[in-house]
């Protein structure tokens, strides 16, 4: 048996950019719907909605 341990490199440091990345794409998806929501109302959310599960579930 080995004396000392091979090196493993974190795997946190790694993803710290990916991570940074989907976090700003889910900002900016979220003050989208927030501006789009304010601006017209939720008709426009429920009936994008309502015609999605029409879609899937029709």
């Amino acid at each position: 048996m080995p004396e000392t341990l091979p090196e493993i490199a974190p795997k946190a440091a790694s993803a710290a950019p990916v991570i940074v990345v989907f976090g700003a794409f889910v900002a900016l998806a979220l003050a989208g719907s927030v501006l789009l929501w304010a601006h017209y109302g939720t008709t426009v959310f429920f009936e994008t909605i309502r015609a999605g599960f029409a879609a899937c579930f029709g």
